[in-house]
């Protein structure tokens, strides 16, 4: 069990690492963005798999978030990937913000509205 949690909080710093890769701007634009929308769903509350889903829902968080973030921090340039694990490190220690997650969950719930509004007004009549 502790192997478990040791592994989440590794997962969490790395998401961190990720978020500020993303915010750095001498990180390459598609990386940049990669970055932005997989550090963005890791700390969504959002799944896009629902976890009730059996086995299934937990598919994203054990498989596609750890490889996601595989992915950003194997391209990231080695000075940016640094700053990015110092900045994450620092970040840790801070408090949560209830603020930011609200704000995470506006965002998924407009950019779905506006995603099913689009594929609305695209059925045929």
């Amino acid at each position: 069990m502790a192997g478990l949690r040791q592994w989440a909080r590794e997962l969490k710093r790395q998401t961190l690492v990720v978020y500020f890769v993303a915010r750095d701007p001498r990180t390459p634009w598609p990386l940049r963005l990669l970055a932005l929308g997989i550090a963005a769903y890791a700390l969504s509350p959002i799944d896009l798999i629902p976890d009730v889903i059996p086995l299934l829902g937990y598919l994203d968080d054990l498989v596609i978030v750890p490889l996601g973030l595989l992915l950003v921090l194997r391209r990231v340039p080695a000075e940016v990937l640094d700053d990015a694990r110092q900045r994450a490190a620092a970040a840790a220690t801070r408090p949560v913000s209830r603020a930011m997650a609200a704000i995470i969950v506006v965002v998924w719930i407009a950019s779905l509205t506006a995603l099913g509004a689009w594929l609305w007004r695209s059925m045929p009549a």
